[in-house]
């Protein structure tokens, strides 16, 4: 029988759907994908169920790009899988439609009621569950523990804020962390506390994005457009919402007390939804914009869109495209980390290293805490108190070019010298599903 706590959870979560509904449909407005296959989320499904998938869930875009890392480990060593893929968001769901195969599953995941819960699990029957990073739902794992269908977290991270977050409900969590069949930890900060919410920590492996390979087409497109700019190219990437503002005020701020220094600005914000938003913004400032979407798909220069932007620091380059972060940070020198300048935790850095782009963060990095102290010990990264230190940072570092390219080389051999997530996480995988069919057999 489930605890109080998770009783008076799924009381909460039954109630609370009329309000999922209602910002289903808000958000819709904006993203037409989240009024899509709404009853998903409710566990009512239209796929035939063929009861031997291998379901991993990933919520957004970042955990979706980390799943197509961790799909092909795995396709390899299971060649006639069945991919089960659930999501949370519609970036995340867009994306995941990239990594489907001839009779692969794409479901929104279940709200984590009690019965949307059931209703999932019994249409799919899953032989395992790979939650990526952070997703610990209650009753899902409650849910499936009472069915016997194993649930593993892997790249798992659990940052100060989230572990303080999470002990203030712990007759509910920690049982939602000890109902997992294993956890694999990203580092050892966040197996310790996982650990301490009662999670069964079984391997530190490190993170699976140091094992992606940037896109080769993108680089070489990136890096011709590069050659052609007449001053350094630098990138605001993955910006979240206010971010653009301090940007633009301390930018601002900057040219006027240094009028002679010439560059060229990338921004890209996380959340394409934004980007008219942003641009707005930059319009307003007196600034022009050239969106990526205007410029062709050649590695030359090859629309008048590019070519002015390349010999006018004035224009503001603007990424409005999806599945292209390796092209932007080919495209740039340096680059300002996104999430990190307020208080958001900071974005994922990696993909920046595997492209040899060095990074300047803010203060606010506790989502990839690891990874950011290593990139900042090997000196692919810098650190900076806030956006006007940042700004004075990246500057002296793109317009000294002995000084650039050591922090591009530092920043390559940083994501190199990571690797290896991926064939631990593999492993772990396939020693889970043996055992449980043995179990299934005793």
């Amino acid at each position: 029988m489930p605890g109080f706590s998770l009783w008076i959870y799924g009381v909460f979560m039954r109630l609370a759907q009329p309000l999922l509904r209602r910002k289903l449909r808000k958000r819709a407005q904006a993203e037409p994908l989240y009024g899509q296959f709404i009853e998903e989320r409710f566990g009512y499904y239209k796929q035939n169920a063929c009861h031997d998938w291998i379901w991993i869930h990933a919520v957004s875009l970042g955990e979706t790009r980390t799943a197509a890392i961790l799909l092909q480990g795995l396709r390899q060593a299971i060649p006639d899988m069945k991919l089960l893929l659930t999501h949370g968001t519609a970036t995340g769901r867009e994306e995941g439609l990239k990594l489907l195969q001839a009779g692969d599953v794409q479901v929104w995941q279940a709200w984590d009621s009690p019965e949307a819960v059931e209703r999932f699990l019994t249409a799919f029957k899953p032989r395992i569950g790979l939650l990526l990073e952070t997703e610990v739902w209650p009753q899902l794992i409650h849910s499936a523990q009472e069915k016997r269908i194993p649930v593993m977290l892997i790249n798992a991270r659990m940052s100060e804020k989230s572990f303080r977050q999470a002990q203030r409900w712990p007759s509910l969590i920690k049982p939602a962390f000890a109902g997992l069949s294993a956890v694999f930890a990203q580092a050892p900060d966040d197996a310790m506390r996982l650990k301490s919410l009662g999670a069964s920590v079984k391997g530190v492996f490190g993170n699976l994005k140091f094992d992606a390979k940037p896109d080769a087409s993108q680089v070489a497109m990136g890096r011709a457009w590069r050659e052609q700019f007449n001053a350094p190219v630098v990138m605001l990437a993955s910006s979240r919402e206010g971010e653009e503002s301090l940007w633009l005020a301390a930018w601002q701020t900057f040219t006027k007390q240094h009028p002679e220094v010439q560059i060229h600005w990338l921004i890209v914000p996380r959340h394409p939804q934004r980007v008219s938003e942003v641009e707005s913004l930059i319009t307003s400032s007196g600034l022009r914009v050239s969106r990526r979407s205007t410029w062709g798909q050649e590695a030359g220069l090859s629309t008048s869109h590019l070519n002015e932007a390349a010999k006018d620091g004035a224009v503001i380059l603007l990424g409005d495209s999806l599945g292209e972060m390796a092209l932007y940070y080919s495209l740039a020198d340096a680059a300002l980390l996104g999430g990190s300048f307020e208080k958001l935790g900071g974005q994922n850095l990696i993909e920046a290293a595997a492209c040899a782009c060095p990074i300047v963060m803010g203060p606010h990095t506790f989502n990839f805490a690891e990874a950011s102290q290593a990139a900042e010990s090997a000196g692919a990264a810098q650190r900076a108190s806030d956006m006007a230190a940042a700004l004075k940072l990246v500057v002296d570092t793109v317009q000294n070019r002995p000084l650039q390219k050591q922090k591009s080389v530092n920043a390559l051999q940083f994501a190199q010298q990571h690797g290896g997530a991926t064939q631990h996480t593999v492993q772990a995988v396939l020693s889970q599903l043996q055992a449980s069919q043995h179990s299934i057999k005793d």
